[in-house]
């Protein structure tokens, strides 16, 4: 089956609503899932080395457009058909953790060229790789993959990526940019470069008449959440850690560029400003659960939920909530409380259904 012919079954399905923008990509997806019929990775890090290879290989993909105009969903449809045994889908974020981590072990062991196990484990582990929602913040990150997907595309593996942002604009006015643009440069001659460039949020639109705040907490409140989770990620999140600095920020449920938290995951823990701006600059939806009925007994908690619906709703994300009870009485009582009015203004604005448009 193709991409065209899975994207017009849903349509029939009433799961989608077509787009003409999104045509573009299709094809470019049914094409390379042509191209990778029968294909063989040319390079051999046994025999010929990375950079032995000549045989002509498809060209991946850098998908780019705004949020929620279907480019992770697209991206989903042709991994899923893609014929290839060794095949891996992965969020950027979590995909360069695991390399940082792997660079560190591979360090400790006194390697003259710590990136080469590292990038030998990636070839033997996919010869697809697709990557969800690329974007480069990190100075560490951005003085390393250059090297890195080199020896990836070098090596045969089909890189297809998904980013909000075009090659030119990665990692923009960051320090020492200079550095980065080679990689640029390789992103744009070794991948093709694609604008989905849709009129339509289509995340926005399929929340648009929905609930976002629900309360009280119980079995029918987890239910709708539940389903709301699943229409928006395809219900199969992952654990990711966000870099932030020096630090990681575990996460426990991430898919498709939608993360889904408790409030304990993140208020009750020891985070602050920069961390929920982290948050709200890497996510456009998030599921924030079981909010308690908050006291001076969880002053602290109560702090850091305002600074994180802060941090959300000047950055215009999604919230989808669940509480104990509505926004105007979460926090009545203790320091704080008075000032905690401004916060329930702010979430009750963000249920509106024009919120994030």
């Amino acid at each position: 089956m193709s991409v065209s012919q899975e994207y017009q079954a849903r349509i029939a399905r009433g799961e989608l609503t077509s787009d003409p923008a999104q045509q573009t990509v299709i094809s470019e997806f049914d094409a390379l899932i042509k191209a990778l019929d029968g294909y063989k990775p040319a390079a051999s890090w046994i025999a010929g080395g990375l950079f032995g290879a000549k045989k002509a290989r498809p060209k991946g993909l850098y998908i780019y457009g705004g949020v929620g105009r279907g480019k992770s969903m697209l991206m989903d449809m042709f991994y899923a058909l893609a014929p290839r045994k060794r095949k891996r889908r992965v969020h950027f974020h979590a995909f360069m953790q695991e390399v940082h981590g792997a660079l560190n072990a591979a360090r400790k062991t006194g390697l003259k060229d710590p990136m080469r196990p590292v990038g030998e484990k990636i070839v033997e582990s996919a010869s697809l790789l697709c990557l969800d929602e690329m974007q480069i913040t990190d100075i560490t990150d951005a003085m390393l993959v250059g090297r890195l997907f080199e020896m990836l595309l070098d090596a045969g593996v089909i890189v297809v990526t998904t980013s909000n942002r075009p090659p030119d604009d990665l990692y923009k006015d960051g320090l020492n940019r200079n550095l980065f643009l080679p990689f640029i440069d390789l992103m744009k001659t070794r991948l093709n470069v694609l604008e989905l460039a849709s009129d339509t949020d289509h995340r926005q639109n399929r929340i648009a008449d929905e609930i976002r705040y629900f309360t009280p907490l119980g079995k029918k409140t987890e239910a709708a959440i539940d389903a709301l989770w699943h229409d928006l990620s395809g219900g199969h999140g992952k654990p990711m850690h966000l870099k932030i600095g020096t630090r990681d920020i575990d996460l426990p449920h991430v898919s498709n560029g939608v993360l889904r938290a408790s409030f304990d995951d993140l208020c009750a823990k020891p985070l602050g400003a920069a961390d929920y701006l982290k948050i709200a600059e890497t996510f456009r939806v998030i599921f924030l659960t079981d909010i308690p009925k908050l006291s001076k007994s969880r002053a602290n908690e109560a702090k850091r939920f305002v600074t994180l619906i802060d941090a959300l709703y000047e950055a215009g994300t999604i919230l989808i909530a669940s509480a104990a009870v509505t926004p105007e009485t979460l926090f009545t009582e203790g320091t704080g409380a008075f000032e905690f009015e401004r916060t329930a203004s702010r979430l009750a604005e963000m249920q509106s259904a024009d919120w994030g448009k």
